[in-house]
């Protein structure tokens, strides 16, 4: 074969081969953003000191479009459900 041509196959095996690690790579990080995330939002809702019910009413209504996210009207609704109980 053409040395040539074996020389470009060889630097195609190279080129190759660092996307493949750089591809590996991307998902570590893309992996390490997700956590960093989720421990972030962890973070943010125990911070709302609300039950996980709570929690609960408070993501049906958000998906829901009810959410008026007030901080006032959050604490009038977890009074209102302690008043129930």
């Amino acid at each position: 074969m053409n040395g040539k041509i074996q020389k470009v196959e060889a630097e195609i095996e190279k080129v190759k081969a660092k996307i493949t690690a750089q591809q590996a790579r991307l998902r570590e990080l893309e992996q390490q953003k997700t956590e960093l995330e989720n421990t972030e939002i962890v973070g943010m809702v125990r911070g709302l000191d609300v039950s996980p019910e709570e929690l609960a009413t408070l993501i049906q209504a958000i998906r829901s479009g009810k959410a008026g996210g007030s901080p006032v009207a959050l604490s009038a609704e977890k009074e209102d459900l302690e008043d129930e109980e």
